[in-house]
């Protein structure tokens, strides 16, 4: 009986041990000597700008039939996988957003990892966009260590579009709770094709004179506030790249703050959704309300996200109106993101053909960036690294490294924030209503554009980073009572780090616009 007991003991001593190992592999530092502080000012001098495009859509191998529509993989429901590799498994590729078990059965339309490189002979930046719901910190590391010498990058910014129908990238939209959705080949392949992306724009580097234009009112439309207060960052704010010798178009920078999921829940089509038809239309050109045909500008467009938190989207009950067929779009299908594609291309080019643009062809730039290490209050999410669920490491306890930067470039600025900040944090407009956790009034302000130099101030969304929802303090609510007088919590908070995240970020920002003015 002793004997058996010591055996029973010595297993589960065991089973622990391997158990808490397990924890420690899955939450350990992945770049423990990595730490970030840039800056760099230079002085007036000629630009030069290249742009690539490099395709990341994944190989869809097995597909499956959803036999009651609900777009969840479930064999229970009779739902049924084709073994298209014969190997007796089912190999899905996971679409992020929205709710986990999403499986693709096709592709719509391509996935990018885009890149505009920017040099002004005594700097050289690099930019990128990517098709995906979020790219994290530790895996933004990886690709700057990735990259060769050759390229001579002092900073490069790697944003993600915040895109619903992508691959998952992060790992909690897998088959359910406790298995990681994220294809560690696939996850592979899009680094590779970042640093593909930026060494090819590299080497696309051609003198060149940008052109800002911005157009703050006519896609407000097409955006909708989910959350009170009721703030949107609605302006549409355009950067374009042109050869300064041959006169055509390098690249475009677009950018504009709302989640790419008009598609909606149900779609199982892998797709870049609404930037698809905005990156198509803006390079090609679209027909405007008034049947003029504005033609497309070439080169390579790349859709930056902004300010999305609250949350921005385009909601099926929001009606999307066609310009080319004079249609009114409701239902979440490809013609909705394609009548959303229209309108903003139309905006964009329409803003570009207007008297107040401003063009350079040399420019001063400054960048400050740095790592920021924020607390992780999140219980989920905790416990979704512990298991490794979630691929992210700690830099002791439960605190993670991220990244802020600013930049600016002639008459525009950039701020690169790593997640889905709240537009009251951006633009103003924080609220301290009844049912709040913290007996507080807004701690954020004044708000982050108001000390953003230049006329064009881009707010780069989920860059170099994805940590979920940046919530101004006084607004966050997980208990009741609730705000504004709401029976339940509002969306959010499940997905934020916590409550201090917002205000850690509010000062780290404003402390690097700051030193952009010395």
């Amino acid at each position: 009986m002793k004997k058996t007991v010591l055996i029973v003991l010595g297993g589960t001593v065991l089973l622990l041990s391997i158990l808490a190992g397990r924890v420690m592999y899955n939450i350990r530092d992945r770049h423990p000597d990595y730490q970030l502080a840039v800056d760099i000012r230079t002085g007036e001098a000629p630009l030069s700008v290249g742009a690539s495009a490099v395709a990341i859509t994944p190989e869809i191998i097995d597909t499956w039939t959803d036999v009651n529509g609900d777009a969840r993989y479930n064999p229970d429901d009779g739902d049924t996988f084709q073994d298209r590799n014969n190997n007796g498994a089912f190999d899905p590729v996971w679409i992020a957003g929205f709710h986990k078990g999403r499986p693709a059965t096709g592709i719509h339309d391509d996935l990018w990892a885009r890149a505009m490189v920017i040099d002004n002979s005594q700097t050289r930046i690099a930019i990128v966009a990517l098709d995906a719901i979020g790219f994290m910190h530790d895996d933004v590391v990886d690709v700057r260590k990735m990259l060769p010498d050759s390229v001579e990058i002092d900073y490069a910014i790697i944003s993600s579009t915040h895109d619903h129908q992508a691959p998952d990238l992060i790992g909690i939209w897998g088959r359910n709770d406790y298995s990681c959705g994220v294809n560690d080949a696939y996850m592979r392949m899009v680094k590779k094709n970042i640093v593909t992306a930026i060494v090819q724009a590299t080497r696309a580097l051609r003198p060149a004179r940008l052109r800002f234009a911005q157009d703050l009112a006519g896609a407000r439309p097409l955006v909708s506030d989910t959350r009170r207060p009721t703030v949107l960052d609605a302006g549409v704010r355009i950067m374009h790249a042109i050869d300064a010798e041959a006169d055509t178009t390098l690249g475009t920078i677009v950018a504009w703050a709302n989640h790419p999921e008009t598609l909606w829940n149900r779609n199982l089509m892998i797709s870049s959704d609404f930037p698809h038809f905005v990156r198509e239309y803006v390079e090609k050109g679209v027909v405007d309300s008034s049947g003029v045909f504005l033609p497309g500008l070439g080169g390579t467009v790349l859709y930056i996200n902004g300010a999305v938190g609250g949350l921005m989207t385009t909601p099926p009950e929001q009606e999307v109106r066609s310009l080319s067929e004079f249609k009114v779009w409701r239902a979440p299908t490809f013609d909705k993101i394609r009548a959303q594609g229209e309108r903003l291309a139309a905006l964009v080019l329409s803003a570009l053909r207007g008297e107040n643009v401003q063009e350079v062809t040399t420019a001063a730039v400054r960048v400050r960036a740095r790592t920021v290490v924020l607390p992780l209050a999140n219980k989920g999410f905790r416990l979704g690294a512990m298991l490794g669920v979630i691929r992210r490491g700690f830099t002791g306890g439960f605190s993670m490294r991220s990244e802020v930067a600013a930049l600016q470039l002639g008459p525009a600025s950039f701020l690169a924030v790593p997640g889905e900040i709240y537009p009251e944090i951006i633009n103003g407009g924080i609220e301290a209503p009844p049912g709040r956790d913290f007996d507080i009034q807004p701690v954020e302000v004044p708000p982050l554009r108001r000390f953003m130099p230049g006329e064009f101030r881009f707010v780069i969304g989920l860059a170099n980073d994805e940590i979920g929802y940046i919530i101004p303090r006084s607004e966050w609510d997980e208990k009741p009572p609730y705000l504004y007088g709401a029976q339940e919590s509002p969306y959010g908070e499940v997905n934020s780090l916590g409550p201090e995240t917002a205000p850690l970020l509010y000062t780290a920002l404003r402390e690097l616009l700051a030193d952009l003015e010395k």
